[in-house]
């Protein structure tokens, strides 16, 4: 309750200093118009900035009014898709007389036609969040994505090794990574079976980043696995006129270590661009033993011709990760000695095991003690990415790609028997020796390729339309070896003792467009249809054969109108429906009885958008209406493993705030809010009772959907004392969540309240374009909290036995940079 009233006061804070500092400033009103420079013909849609908060599109006739513009504003900046940005003395323009701004035609800005398909606008009537590079780099000293984007609004970041490098992960909305559709340059990201996102094989990404669009709901047709929940659109192509060298080191808490170079060629011969990045990111972890050896490199090179433009990416990760997957059973989190020793007893442990766990620190304990458990991954990706302009209103974009990834985890595993690897027992004279000590590797060796097109229309009057699609084939051979037997017997090293292979193919074609009917009013349009396909053939690791050839037919219609009620103000609605089909997992665990059927969200977005002098404002309402959403109910397959059933119906709504407010040139607010129901229509658990064989069965009626805080909220107080330093003050809010979907508050991440604060100060000796130090200490108070967790369930002996297991994040910990651009 105390976090919840430190929230609404922000929110109120917010909401007052806004409306008595509107009138503190000399304000005055810009007007104008944009054409292009060949031909004089209006751009309609071009982007008008004032600062970081104000900003405006311009109409059908490529006019603009931007009112009550404050005289701290120091630049006007005006970028139209396909056309060189301009950018103006906002302070030294007059109001007294229209501006006439004509921009000139680039190839140079292909990079940005080619995002803009896959990306909405103020226009789309949906809820939606940019970050630029120049944000996303204040923060990148060596976390992952994930967390970088944690401030971003609804976004909750997770950390299984405490400190942010690793395994991290996003909900958005409270929807994991696999409802969250991921693109890089337009290319499907998500890992085509799991549908999941794996950041770690992709680390320091961010330092290549040149913009993410986060579209919160279903948002517009994209390619890739279906957005249940968000989409996360990632831009690595730049344009960089000049050459340029970067010499980026950080260091931290954990023995944190980011290197990276970056170099780029600038233009060369008035046609060619290339860029180049290495990156070595490491890290021990908060968790004990939770390591990370992260090394990735970034090679692109551009072709700008007078009307087709070729780009082409060749990136990849390398990856060797501790394993920190088992998280803090609750007992030994809570330093419960007599819960930590029954843990020990009804689990089993052993005396090296059950060691470790009483004497581990109670926050940073891990299961895993062997020194190569670890995750060893390696990730490749190619990209050739084309734009070519057929005439004056038509461009085609075709894109293809290749992604080979290849690699393992190694487990060490006590006294396993060896009919659970398909392998005879061992007589020795009158013994017969059933189990052993054992290492086995599982592996997983794949390959992702396909091609995604749009074909864009701009009429330059009332009328934008696209066509657009892809095909992506997935070929993923999944198998598993030991290395090393105790007992080994006629065992052979790297036996296999089991391979299955994964096929999927994923088609869709979309067509889009928007229609300006008035000067005010403006229409959406999407229908999406895609084809899926999924089979798998083989055993798995629990030596079960699989047939599996399931295929999906989805359409996917989605439409929205904006209504600008004044020059800084508008409102807008949107209905979109999304399908989705099963997981792997999904399949590879299901029963007869129990079969996964496909999702569908409905899902109807609202809002308002509202800017005036120094500050800017939104507000939007959501409602995601599912049927047949997979959710976990505590029911397990015929070898014990949990599977995810479907559920008639369910739902999640709330509303989104947002607010941005400059009280001069130094000081700035940013604050973020989402208030939201998130709910099972009618739950029913199951609880295995090992005593009768069966399931006990308990009716929860209307129940919370696991790991969907009520409350989420973020601020960013960012005050420059002068032009080259800035101090900013960080501040999450994340509600309780429940592990599971029973409401139980016995089975809950309590709510969290972090602050960090950050420092950037940049300066220009003669030897070098710039050097930037960053300083970020996160968590300030060491708040104690944990971001993500798991529980299970069982009867036995007439007892129910409840095991919580919890992810915990690192208190008080820093992070600092030195950066050389030359």
């Amino acid at each position: 309750m105390i976090a919840m009233r430190k929230v609404t006061t922000c929110l109120l804070t917010l909401v007052i200093s806004t409306l008595l500092s509107t009138s503190v400033f000399a304000q005055k009103t810009l007007t104008g118009q944009i054409t292009d420079q060949e031909d004089g013909k209006p751009l309609p849609g071009a982007t008008v900035k004032a600062g970081e908060i104000r900003g405006t599109t311009t109409d059908a006739n490529g006019r603009f009014t931007l009112r009550n513009i404050s005289d701290n504003i120091a630049a006007l900046e005006i970028s139209y898709i396909g056309y060189q940005s301009v950018k103006l003395d906002a302070a030294n323009t007059s109001s007294e007389k229209p501006l006439d701004i004509k921009l000139q035609k680039s190839t140079f800005q292909a990079d940005e036609v080619i995002v803009n398909a896959t990306r909405v606008t103020d226009k789309t009537g949906m809820a939606y969040t940019n970050v630029n590079a120049e944000a996303l780099n204040k923060q990148n000293l060596g976390q992952d994505l994930p967390v970088l984007l944690n401030f971003t609004p609804s976004l909750v970041s997770t950390s299984d090794a405490g400190g942010g490098v690793g395994y991290t992960g996003i909900r958005i909305r409270g929807t994991d990574a696999t409802r969250i559709n991921v693109t890089v340059n337009g290319i499907p990201y998500n890992d085509a079976e799991s549908q999941g996102v794996f950041w770690v094989n992709m680390p320091d990404i961010a330092s290549s980043v040149s913009s993410i669009q986060i579209q919160r709901g279903v948002g517009t047709s994209t390619n890739g696995a279906g957005a249940f929940g968000a989409t996360v659109n990632i831009s690595t192509n730049q344009f960089r006129k000049e050459a340029y060298a970067e010499r980026n080191n950080s260091y931290g808490s954990f023995n944190t270590f980011k290197n990276t170079i970056k170099i780029g060629s600038g233009l060369v011969k008035d046609k060619f661009t290339f860029d180049a990045r290495l990156s070595r990111v490491s890290s021990d972890g908060y968790v004990d033993r939770a390591s990370s050896e992260l090394h990735s490199y970034y090679l692109s090179g551009a072709y700008f011709g007078g009307k087709s433009f070729v780009r082409v990416n060749v990136f990849s990760g390398k990856e060797k990760t501790y394993q920190s997957w088992n998280g803090v059973p609750e007992a030994k989190l809570r330093g419960d000695r007599e819960g930590i020793l029954a843990y020990i007893d009804r689990n089993g442990l052993d005396e090296k095991d059950a060691d470790n766990l009483i004497n581990a620190d109670n926050r940073t304990y891990n299961s895993y003690t062997y020194k190569n458990e670890v995750d060893n991954y390696r990730q490749d990706h190619y990209q050739v990415v084309t734009s070519h302009t057929l005439n004056n209103n038509l461009t085609l974009n075709l894109n293809g790609f290749l992604v080979r990834g290849l690699g393992y985890y190694e487990q060490y595993r006590k006294n396993d028997d060896f009919s659970s690897y398909n392998l005879p027992n061992i007589i020795s004279g009158n013994d017969t020796i059933s189990s052993t000590d054992l290492i086995r590797r599982r592996w997983l060796d794949n390959y992702f390729y396909g091609s995604t097109f749009s074909l864009d229309y701009n009429s330059f009057k009332k009328l934008t339309a696209s066509v657009g699609g892809g095909y992506n084939y997935y070929d993923g051979d999944h198998y598993g070896e030991i290395i090393w037997a105790r007992n080994a017997g006629n065992t052979e090293n790297e036996q296999r003792y089991y391979f299955n292979k994964g096929i999927k193919q994923d088609f869709n074609i979309y067509g889009k467009l928007y229609y300006q009917f008035t000067e005010k009013l403006n229409a959406f349009g999407d229908l999406q249809y895609r084809r899926v396909s999924h089979k798998i053939d083989g055993m798995d690791n629990d030596l079960i054969t699989f047939n599996f050839d399931q295929s999906y037919s989805f359409v996917n219609p989605k439409a929205g109108i904006t209504y600008q009620i004044a020059p800084q103000s508008s409102v807008y609605a949107s209905y979109s429906m999304g399908n989705k089909e099963p997981n792997r997992d999904d399949f590879t665990a299901s029963t007869t009885r129990l079969f996964p059927k496909s999702e569908r969200l409905n899902n109807v977005e609202a809002g308002f958008r509202m800017q005036k002098g120094i500050w800017g404002i939104s507000a939007n309402y959501y409602l995601m209406h599912y049927k047949n959403q997979l959710v976990l109910t505590g029911q397990i397959n015929d070898v014990g493993n949990s599977i995810r059933v479907n559920v008639p119906k369910s739902y999640r709504t709330g509303i989104e705030l947002e607010g941005a407010i400059a009280f001069n040139s130094r000081l700035k607010w940013n604050a973020n809010a989402t208030f939201s129901q998130n709910k099972i229509a009618d739950f029913t658990e199951y609880i295995v009772n090992y005593d009768t064989g069966d399931y006990d069965l308990i009716n929860h009626g209307k129940s919370d959907i696991s790991f969907s805080p009520n409350v989420i909220a973020g601020s960013q107080f960012t005050y420059s004392p002068q032009k080259n330093l800035e101090f900013a003050l960080l501040t999450k809010y994340v509600g309780k969540q429940y592990l599971d979907n029973t409401s139980n508050e016995t089975r809950k991440l309590d709510a969290y309240f972090t602050n960090d604060i950050r420092m950037t100060w940049t300066i220009k000796p003669s030897w070098a374009k710039e050097i930037t130090f960053n300083f970020l200490l996160n968590n300030v108070f060491s708040e104690r909290y944990e971001s993500n967790g798991y529980t299970y369930g069982y009867i036995a002996g007439e007892t129910l036995t409840q095991e919580n297991f919890y992810f915990p994040q690192a208190g008080r910990n820093f992070l600092v940079g030195l950066n050389f651009h030359f």
